[in-house]
């Protein structure tokens, strides 16, 4: 713990539960976003700067465990007790997880390197409303050998135009897709995605389009040729709140 105060960049990790948040990003007219109530809470702790930066757009509805944030602030104490400090202030839905001092230039947007996102969902053809706070529900069930063959076809460096959009007027739609898998069982999997970045809702689109080629309503061939030459698919979208941002990954925090 240091005796004075002195302006310093920290980065947070946030968690937060997306189903009373719309969005990571405050913006005008939004009622609750993680970065509006993060906002709040280091106000009361005397912050007075006019942004925090964030990592990653997350949608109405999604969820984050590894959320990256970064701010400039005259802190006297330890990085643990800003993360102390403020979960006494936040809302029970969204919570500090980590905190550290980073260098000044520190962008938790632009210095990342890649993200992982985690979307899970259960096979049941009778609603759960417990388990479809964090799941999507599917039926007919999915089917274990294509949605591996479907997740393979996406690994690589592609133009994925097919399955979201740019993130900025005239941006890019290439992206380089890691990893991409499946785990789980007969009744409940996991899809995780890790990319250099990822296109406006482009992990709902590629979960979307999997389960169809699992249920057998779409062919692989298809999802090939949509990767191959950005041909169009079936229009939809996983529901959100399946999903979760869970890691920002940096060069220099490997």
């Amino acid at each position: 713990m240091t005796d004075h105060c002195k302006m310093a960049r920290y980065q947070l990790i946030l968690a937060y539960d997306g189903a009373r948040l719309e969005g990571s990003q405050r913006q005008a007219g939004r009622r609750r976003t993680a970065q509006g109530e993060l906002e709040k809470a280091l106000r009361t702790l005397g912050w007075t700067g006019r942004s925090v930066l964030i990592a990653g757009r997350t949608d109405s509805g999604v969820h984050a465990d590894g959320q990256s944030v970064a701010l400039d602030f005259e802190w006297a104490h330890s990085p643990d007790d800003l993360r102390a400090a403020l979960n006494a202030n936040l809302p029970e839905d969204l919570s500090v997880r980590g905190a550290c001092e980073v260098r000044p230039d520190f962008h938790p947007r632009f210095d990342a390197t890649s993200r992982r996102y985690r979307y899970t969902l259960f096979c049941d053809p009778i609603r759960n409303p417990v388990r479809e706070r964090f799941a999507w529900r599917v039926w007919p069930a999915v089917g274990e050998k294509l949605l591996h063959e479907a997740a393979s076809v996406l690994l690589g460096k592609h133009d994925y135009a097919s399955f979201g959009s740019p993130t900025s007027a005239n941006g890019s739609t290439t992206r380089t897709v890691m990893s991409a898998r499946w785990s789980g069982s007969a009744r409940e999997w996991q899809f995780e995605v890790q990319a250099d970045a990822f296109l406006y809702r482009m992990v709902r689109r590629l979960v979307f389009v999997q389960v169809l080629v699992a249920q057998k309503r779409l062919s692989i061939e298809e999802v090939r040729q949509a990767v191959a030459t950005q041909t169009k698919l079936r229009a939809g979208l996983a529901p959100a709140h399946g999903l979760s941002l869970i890691e920002v990954t940096y060069a220099d925090q490997q």
